[in-house]
């Protein structure tokens, strides 16, 4: 175990971990509700440091991040663990309860990375961020070596460390899960400014890509996809967001996302955002990148292969607009 950062004793043995916006009070011999931290006799360790609960090499279009190498491929881990409770959750077997994992070191998982000819790291699947301590040994070791790190998170850390993690992040596709707080209340146990604020901190520092679950009745109604976009406008037009299909899982029985939902919400949001998707959805719509001023097919999509078809030095080919595409 390795003694983790961001929290302060309290009497009686405990401590206040300081790393979410959870705050947990944790009682000696007993884990956050991250279930990786715990405290020991007074002290706070991260319990679950480079013990990974899944490793792959996946599509980078699978993250999703349509921005950000398109096409290539890369190391995917996980930890397992989440500081969020979502009743709909799609990874519940590896975020929500404990599983068999695999230690893999700083050093080793570098490793992998270049063994595997991947440009990157990808720290995903469950909540990257409880993982604090691991992830920042890792990104400072790949930013050392060129090799990119990449965080799939649902965006819901403390200002302080996040600022000293994003340092050494080179891309994040945030999940904001609504724009609704009793949402991120009632359904999710946790708070919506926190991933707010993270999604603008990162935004000025690292390539930014959201994704957001449209759950039926719960935040796919015209008005939650139009405030969502707009906040989204606000902070930066060109942030792409992927809207994903929604499938009963975990604690959650409603009916799966249809097709006109997805294609209303890519409707509405294209009016104030340049770059809209739709994913894990048959549907030609929000599959491919066209440039925002002339509709100049940029970047072409089959499945999670894409081919760069009207882009030339990161501008469109037909009318020379400045694209936010990193390749």
């Amino acid at each position: 175990m390795k003694t983790a950062q961001f929290w302060i004793p309290e009497r009686n043995k405990n401590v206040t971990c300081l790393l979410c916006p959870n705050k947990c009070l944790i009682k000696n011999n007993q884990y956050g509700q991250c279930k990786i931290r715990i405290n020991k006799n007074g002290t706070l360790y991260c319990d679950g440091y480079a013990k990974t609960v899944s490793c792959a090499i996946d599509p980078i279009e699978k993250k999703p991040l349509y921005h950000f190498y398109p096409s290539k491929n890369i190391l995917s881990v996980g930890v397992n663990g989440c500081n969020l409770n979502c009743k709909f959750c799609q990874n519940w077997q590896v975020s929500q309860s404990k599983k068999t994992t695999r230690y893999i070191s700083p050093e080793d998982l570098l490793k992998l990375a270049k063994e595997n000819d991947s440009f990157g790291i990808a720290y995903t699947y469950t909540e990257p961020l409880i993982w604090f301590e691991y992830l920042m040994d890792t990104c400072r070791l790949s930013r050392e070596n060129s090799v990119k790190s990449v965080l799939v998170t649902n965006g819901y850390i403390s200002k302080e460390p996040a600022r000293e993690l994003l340092k050494f992040v080179d891309a994040v596709n945030i999940d904001l899960k609504s724009i609704n707080p009793n949402f991120y209340k009632d359904v999710c146990s946790g708070q919506l400014q926190p991933v707010l604020d993270f999604i603008e901190l990162a935004s000025k520092t690292t390539h930014t890509e959201i994704t957001n679950l449209l759950i039926p009745s719960l935040n796919d109604s015209d008005k939650d996809i139009r405030a969502l976009a707009k906040t989204l406008a606000d902070i930066n037009p060109a942030i792409p967001i992927h809207f994903s299909a929604y499938f009963p899982n975990y604690k959650m029985d409603i009916p799966p996302t249809t097709i006109n939902t997805m294609q209303q919400a890519y409707n509405i949001a294209s009016e104030y955002l340049s770059y809209v998707y739709l994913g894990n959805v048959n549907c030609e719509l929000g599959k491919n990148t066209y440039c925002p001023k002339c509709n100049n097919l940029l970047v072409n999509r089959v499945g999670y292969g894409a081919k760069i078809v009207g882009l030339k030095n990161k501008q469109c080919e037909n009318c020379g607009l400045e694209i936010p595409i990193v390749y």
